[in-house]
């Protein structure tokens, strides 16, 4: 199985961990799993997770994110590890790539590596009432992420919030200065120059790019995979998978 995540056993004491790629959830692992991409969902990255129980744990984080609940689900492992943790951002955590990063004990930062955070995404379909109740669920969520910077933070609500709202890039200075990171990797002197600010080069789009092209390219090899000596494996939910290709349907038209 393709794993978006490769433990290395450095000692009896220590192992590294390398995450890479896309965020995802348990439902949607067996399309990664068909295509071969990388991937984590939360069950299985706590079985292996779990072989490597009362060592010390470096976990490099690169990944645009994915699946909020995944991040959650991954976070949660981490932080129930018995041993110590320090995240190293490689090169991006983005989006549920920040929340992972969240659950080390220490974090630190590339001089070149980037953190971002923002509000919840998601794609609603139903009557007036159906969007209105997401745009609900939608804030609830943005509370209990709200709960995991504030937890290592200790920045308001407010300004997290406000911080979200504002699809928030941080340079490893920034984040350091906001407490959503303790320190710089490869480096020993510091600077009193000013934290940037929100670096609004980068922006969704990428994400949105990163995810579109997955969904072009998993469909692709699905019109191809309807050969007559090839077996198609049924989509375990149907609906999720509709709904996906609906909205794959009107990117298209864009």
């Amino acid at each position: 199985m393709a794993k978006f995540w490769n433990f290395k056993n450095l000692s009896e004491e220590e192992t590294e961990l390398r995450i890479e790629g896309e965020i995802v959830s348990d439902d949607d692992a067996w399309i990664y799993e068909f295509f071969g991409v990388q991937h984590a969902a939360p069950n299985a990255f706590r079985q292996a997770l779990a072989e490597h129980r009362g060592k010390n744990l470096t976990v490099w984080v690169d990944s645009w994110g994915g699946d909020v609940f995944a991040g959650i689900g991954i976070y949660n492992a981490i932080k129930e590890h018995k041993g110590k943790v320090t995240v190293k951002i490689d090169g991006k955590a983005v989006s549920a790539g920040s929340i992972i990063a969240m659950a080390g004990d220490e974090v630190l930062m590339s001089p070149g590596s980037m953190m971002m955070i923002h509000n919840v995404w998601g794609v609603a379909v139903g009557e007036a009432k159906d969007l209105r109740h997401q745009a609900d669920v939608f804030d609830e969520i943005k509370e209990g992420l709200i709960n995991i910077y504030q937890n290592r933070t200790g920045l308001s609500r407010n300004k997290i919030s406000r911080m979200m709202d504002e699809e928030t890039w941080m340079s490893a200075r920034k984040a350091i200065a906001d407490g959503f990171a303790d320190g710089m990797l490869y480096t020993t002197t510091q600077t009193d120059d000013e934290p940037l600010q929100n670096a609004f080069s980068l922006s969704r789009l990428a994400i949105q790019n990163s995810a579109d092209t997955a969904m072009r390219r998993f469909f692709e090899q699905w019109r191809k995979m309807q050969l007559p000596d090839k077996p198609t494996p049924e989509p375990q939910n149907k609906r999720l998978f509709n709904l996906r290709r609906k909205r794959l349907e009107l990117i298209e038209k864009i």
